[in-house]
C-alpha cells in the first residue's frame, strides 16, 4: 500500500517530467490511412461538424460501402479483424496441410480446422453425433432428472431456466465463485417476446416456425412440430416475464447475493438443486450467488405447472439449434436462416473457412495455442513499449483530472488515485499460456472434437473452485480485435490484434494515436469508474470507497448523461437506452476527456504542428470519429440496442463530442448546429 501513496504523491512531479517531453518525429513511414492518420475521403465535406460529427469525418465512407451480404455490420474494426483473421487462417491452413506428430499444438490445430472443413463427412452423419443427448433427454422421467439435465446444459451448448457460471467473488478477488440466475430464452431479449411492435411480433412469428422446422430434423411430423412450436414460444414468453429489466441486469448491487447452498435448498426445496449442482460438477459447493434472486421462485414454480414433456421437448429444439453449427449442412442453414437473416439480417452465411477459423481460435477452442504462434508472427514488441508508455500518460492524465474535478471531495480522491495507480496493463498476450495437451483431437470426428474441447473447459473451471483466482489469465485472445477492464482484478487488457490501424499506427501523428487508442486506453480505465466499476475498490473488493454527498454528485451526473441518450433513436422506434448503456457511456466520455489531456501532456506545453490545414485538437476528434466509422443492419441495431450495453457507434460518437468544450472551440460548434449543447447541459464527471 505505502507504494500507491508513493504513486499518488508523485503525480504532479510526473507530470512535470512528460510536460518536459519533446514530441517524438513522425516515422519516415507512412501510415495506412492517409498521409497523416486519417483518411480525409472518407468524410462527407457537406455536413458541418457541429451538425452530425460522425457523418462528418465518415459520410462518404458511409454513402459508398455496403456491408457484406455475410456480415452484420460492416467498418474500420471489422477490417482490422479481418486482417487478423486472414494471419490466423494462414497458421490454421499451414498446419492442416501437414500431419504434425500426435498431441502436439501443431496436430491439434490442423486436424480440428481439417474435421471442421469436412463437410462431406459431417453431412454424411446428419443429426446423429447428437442422438445421445436427445435419448438422454428423451429418457427424463421426473422432475429430478429434469433438474439434473438443466445443471448439464451449458457446456453441452442446451439451455436451462437456471444458467451457473463460473465468476471471480466481488467480496473476495482471490476466489472464485458460482453465479446461478435466470436464463432459458433463445430470443436475444424480453422485449422480443413481450413486445407489441410489427417488427417483434413478425420475429416471434417467424421464430414459431424456425422451432417447429428445427423439431423436423428429428422425424416429428410437421403437424405436431408446429404445435410443440407454439408450446415453447409461450413456455419462452412466460420465463421472459419473469426476466430482468437490461439496466437491473447490470447492477452489481442487484446481482450480487451471496446464498450458502444449504439456504438455497430450504428456502426452495421443490427443486432438486443437488441433482442440479452435481450434474454441473458442483455437488460438493458450500455457496452460489443468485443474480435474480426474485426469479428463482417462478421458475420453481413454471416447472412443477408445465407437463414434463413439454420441457424435454424444449431441451431438443435449443439442443438442436444450439449445436447446429457442429451438425450438417442442412440444419445449419435452417438455423442460419432464422437466427442469421431473421434475427441479425445478414443475407447469407460466412464463408466456412472463416468460420472455422474463428471456432478453433477463440479462448474455448484451441486459441491458446494459435495465440503463441500469431504473436511470434505479427506481433512487434515496439508496439508493446509504445502502448505502455502510452498507458502511463493516460494514467497521469487521468490523475491530474481527478485532482482538479470540483465534485468530488478530499476522502473518496484519495480513494480514487489509490485504484487509479493500482490499474495493472496487459499488452499484447499472456506472459503464461494454458497447456491444452489434455484435448484429443482427430481429424476425422469434428463433432467428438467439438464435445472434447468443451469437456476440458468445464473440468478446468470445475477444478479451480476452492483455488486462488489466476490473475494472469486472459479473457481474450492475442487475435481479438477488443479489449476489455475485469473489475475484480482492477486490470485493463488490449490484445495484440487491436494494436494495428487505425486504432494504433506507430507512423501517424501523435494526435491520432491519442484520439483513437488513447481513448480506448482511457474507455477501459473508464470502466474502474463508471456507475457500476466503481463499485469496487483499488484491490477489486466490492465495497463502497465514496462518501454519500460525493455518491450523490456523481448520480446526479451520470442521471444526466442517460437522459442525453435517452433521446438518441438508432433506429426507427428504436431509442438507446441511456441506463443500459450508462458504463459504456461513461467510459466513452472519460476516455475521450483523459485521452484529450494526455495528448495535451505530450506536446511539452509547445503547439502542434498544423497539418493539411488542421490543427492537433482537430486531428484528435477526427481520429477518435474515424475508429467508429461502421454501418449496421436494421436487425442488428435492434438486437444491439436490446441486448448490448454498448451504445450504437454514432453515439458513441455524436453523444460524447457534444460534452467536450475543446471540440466545440476545435470545430467552430456554436448554438445554430444540432449537436449543440449549452455549457450548463454538458456533462463532465471525470
Amino acid at each position: 500500500m505505502s507504494k500507491l501513496f508513493l504513486i499518488c504523491n508523485l503525480i504532479i512531479a510526473l507530470l512535470l517530467l512528460i510536460a518536459c517531453e519533446k514530441q517524438a518525429p513522425l516515422s519516415t513511414n507512412s501510415p495506412q490511412y492517409g498521409s497523416w492518420g486519417v483518411d480525409m475521403s472518407a468524410s462527407d465535406p457537406g455536413v458541418k461538424p457541429g451538425d452530425d460529427f460522425f457523418r462528418y469525418v465518415n459520410g462518404t465512407w458511409l454513402d459508398t460501402h455496403e456491408i457484406p451480404p455475410e456480415r452484420s455490420s460492416y467498418g474500420v474494426g471489422l477490417l482490422v479483424h479481418e486482417t487478423a483473421e486472414k494471419r490466423v487462417r494462414s497458421i490454421i491452413e499451414e498446419f492442416a496441410a501437414k500431419s504434425g506428430a500426435q498431441g502436439t499444438p501443431e496436430q491439434k490445430v490442423g486436424d480440428y480446422y481439417a474435421s471442421w472443413m469436412d463437410t462431406a463427412l459431417i453431412n454424411s452423419l446428419g443429426i446423429k453425433p447428437l442422438q445421445h443427448d436427445l435419448d438422454r433427454i428423451g429418457a427424463i422421467e421426473d422432475l429430478s432428472g429434469l433438474a439434473e439435465e438443466f445443471g448439464r446444459q451449458y457446456y453441452v451448448a442446451g439451455v436451462s431456466p437456471f444458467s451457473g457460471s463460473l465468476g471471480i467473488n466481488p467480496d473476495n478477488p482471490d476466489e472464485y465463485n458460482i453465479n446461478i440466475g435466470l436464463s432459458g430464452l433463445g430470443l436475444p431479449d424480453r422485449d422480443y417476446y413481450l413486445d407489441d411492435a410489427e417488427r417483434f411480433v413478425l420475429i416471434r412469428e417467424q421464430y414459431r416456425a424456425h422451432i417447429a422446422e428445427i423439431l423436423g430434423f428429428t422425424g416429428m411430423e410437421m403437424t405436431s412440430a408446429q404445435e410443440k412450436a407454439a408450446m415453447i414460444l409461450g413456455l419462452e414468453t412466460t420465463i421472459a416475464s419473469y426476466q430482468w429489466i437490461r439496466s437491473d441486469r447490470r447492477d452489481r448491487d442487484k446481482t450480487h447475493n451471496p446464498t450458502p447452498v444449504a439456504t438455497l435448498i430450504a428456502d426452495h426445496p421443490q427443486f432438486d438443486w443437488q441433482h442440479f449442482l452435481q450434474a454441473a460438477g458442483l455437488g460438493s459447493l458450500a455457496q452460489v450467488n443468485l443474480v435474480h434472486p426474485n426469479t428463482v421462485e417462478p421458475l420453481i414454480n413454471l416447472l412443477q405447472e408445465v407437463p414434463l414433456d413439454d420441457w424435454k421437448t424444449y431441451l431438443t429444439y435449443h439442443m438442436i439449434s444450439n449445436n447446429a453449427a457442429l451438425l450438417s449442412e442442412p440444419i445449419d442453414t435452417a438455423n442460419f436462416n432464422f437466427w442469421g437473416k431473421v434475427v441479425s439480417g445478414r443475407e447469407q452465411q460466412l464463408e466456412r473457412w472463416k468460420r472455422g477459423v474463428a471456432r478453433v481460435g477463440s479462448k474455448t477452442g484451441l486459441g491458446e495455442a494459435l495465440g503463441q504462434i500469431y504473436v511470434r508472427r505479427h506481433f512487434k514488441e515496439s508496439s508493446k513499449k509504445q502502448m505502455e508508455t502510452l498507458v502511463e500518460n493516460l494514467r497521469l492524465a487521468y490523475a491530474e483530472r481527478i485532482e482538479a474535478l470540483d465534485w468530488m471531495g478530499a476522502a473518496t480522491k484519495n480513494e480514487a488515485r489509490k485504484k487509479l495507480a493500482a490499474f495493472r496493463a496487459k499488452i499484447g498476450y499472456p506472459d503464461h499460456w494454458l497447456p491444452l495437451d489434455k484435448i484429443t483431437i482427430n481429424r476425422a470426428d469434428f463433432f467428438g472434437n467439438a464435445r472434447r474441447i468443451a469437456k476440458f473447459f468445464e473440468d478446468y473451471d470445475v477444478n479451480r473452485l476452492g483455488k486462488p483466482t489466476d490473475r494472469n489469465e486472459w479473457f481474450m485472445m492475442p487475435q481479438t480485435v477488443n479489449a476489455y477492464y475485469v473489475a475484480s482484478f482492477n486490470e485493463i487488457v488490449f490484445p495484440a490484434a487491436i494494436l494495428s490501424p487505425p486504432f494504433f499506427d506507430p507512423n501517424a501523428d501523435a494526435a491520432v494515436n491519442y484520439g483513437a487508442i488513447g481513448a480506448i486506453i482511457g474507455h477501459e480505465m473508464g470502466h474502474g469508474f463508471d456507475d457500476q466499476g466503481s463499485k469496487s475498490d483499488a484491490s477489486g473488493i466490492k465495497r463502497n470507497w465514496w462518501t454519500d454527498d460525493d455518491r450523490i454528485a456523481f448520480e446526479l451526473r451520470t442521471a444526466k448523461l442517460a437522459e442525453q441518450y435517452d433521446q438518441y433513436e438508432a433506429v426507427p422506434g428504436g431509442f438507446v437506452d441511456g441506463n443500459f448503456t450508462m458504463g459504456e457511456n461513461i467510459g466513452d466520455l472519460g476516455g475521450i476527456s483523459v485521452a484529450y489531456r494526455a495528448y495535451q501532456l505530450s506536446l511539452g506545453g509547445k503547439q502542434p504542428p498544423v497539418i493539411g490545414g488542421l490543427t492537433g485538437t482537430q486531428r484528435f476528434f477526427l481520429a477518435y470519429a474515424q475508429a467508429w466509422r461502421s454501418k449496421v443492419r436494421e436487425e442488428t441495431a435492434m438486437q444491439y440496442l436490446k441486448a448490448d450495453p454498448h451504445s450504437p457507434p454514432r453515439f458513441r460518437v455524436n453523444g460524447v463530442v457534444r460534452n467536450i468544450d475543446a471540440w466545440y472551440d476545435a470545430f467552430d460548434v456554436t448554438a445554430k448546429d444540432s449537436l449543440y449543447l449549452p455549457p450548463e447541459d454538458r456533462v463532465t464527471i471525470w
